[in-house]
């Protein structure tokens, strides 16, 4: 079998047309047997899709054909299977969501640091190192040293920067981080209207930083949450040991899976305490046809499907608690 290539990119432009993009870049990604979600916006373009290398090559080529995504961002690693079960486009206010009107990170971004350059730029006492990912990403993983601001959301990291402004003193310098770039791209040019200058942030983000930084070398600590059924990934971007809860999406160790208050399918230590009898019943049921859907060599969509309902009700609900991946922003 040969192996999937997943690749995740964006770029912050302005794309007044987005709408018009949808349909043609939804057939053009089909045909090419790609799988994952794009995300368009009038402030640019984001995601994660897979498939083989000649169609992930394809779209990046089909992509820099428009002049305005010619010198997009992004990156590429390899799995056994195809981490995703259909292929979208989907039109969007934000690539990234924030909430924060007049935000412009092709204007106001701070200034992109090479992962060669990171590890001097966050050994510097007088930079202040923050992880612009959500309190289950960080959980995992992050850098050394670095203020984890936890966050459930993107959305929460302004309101979190406000009231922790003065927390840092005389120190106005400050190196920010996510996943791909694109949030910490994002929460530069925040914090950048906030009235600070210096302000730095991990060019191709996590991922390329374990790509090209050798381990031994390395400030990371941890693994890496990744957007996709890997969950996953550590230096050289192999494969971790989490997996994902399919109850509450939230990360799962070893020792999660271990414990007494994990139930495959149905509950982890995480959730286990806030799901009643109606959900376990259904997450079970949802579970036991997945296994019989595996047994014949088939992908029970279905499944995800139904996930994605349960999970789009909690939200209109109020009761996002159960879901903490689900309000994720994307890389």
């Amino acid at each position: 079998m040969q192996p999937i290539t997943v690749t995740a990119l964006y770029k912050f432009v302005s794309l007044p047309d987005y709408r018009d993009m949808q349909p043609a870049l939804l057939g053009f990604c089909r045909r090419h047997g790609l799988k994952g979600t794009l995300l368009l916006a009038a402030e640019g373009i984001n995601g994660t899709v897979a498939g083989s290398a000649a169609a992930v090559a394809a779209l990046h080529a089909h992509l820099k054909s428009d002049p305005r995504l010619a010198d997009i961002e992004h990156k590429e690693s390899c799995c056994g299977a195809n981490p995703f079960p259909r292929m979208k486009v989907r039109l969007k206010k934000e690539i990234v969501t924030m909430g924060v009107p007049g935000i412009d990170p092709t204007r106001d971004a701070g200034i992109h640091v090479e992962p060669a350059e990171w590890n001097a730029l966050i050994g510097d006492p007088e930079v202040v190192v923050i992880d612009t990912r959500n309190d289950y990403e960080v959980a995992i993983g992050t850098f050394a040293g670095a203020v984890n601001p936890a966050t459930a959301s993107f959305r929460d990291f302004p309101a979190w920067f406000r009231a922790n402004r003065t927390r840092f003193g005389n120190r106005a310098k400050f190196a920010m981080f996510c996943t791909g770039g694109i949030r910490c791209e994002k929460a530069t040019a925040f914090v950048r209207a906030e009235g600070f200058e210096e302000v730095f942030h991990l060019k191709g983000g996590i991922l390329k930083y374990l790509e090209t930084v050798p381990e031994a070398e390395s400030r990371w600590r941890g693994e890496c949450f990744v957007f996709d059924n890997r969950v996953s990934v550590g230096h050289g971007l192999k494969q971790g040991g989490y997996d994902l809860c399919h109850a509450c999406r939230h990360p799962m160790s070893a020792a999660d899976r271990a414990s007494p208050l994990f139930a495959p399918g149905v509950s982890c230590p995480h959730c286990h305490d806030r799901l009643d009898e109606q959900r376990r019943a259904r997450f079970a049921e949802r579970h036991r046809q997945v296994e019989l859907a595996s047994a014949r060599g088939e992908a029970h969509v279905a499944a995800d499907i139904e996930t994605a309902k349960v999970r789009k009700r909690e939200r209109r609900a109020g009761s996002a608690e159960l879901s903490p991946a689900t309000r994720r922003s994307h890389r």
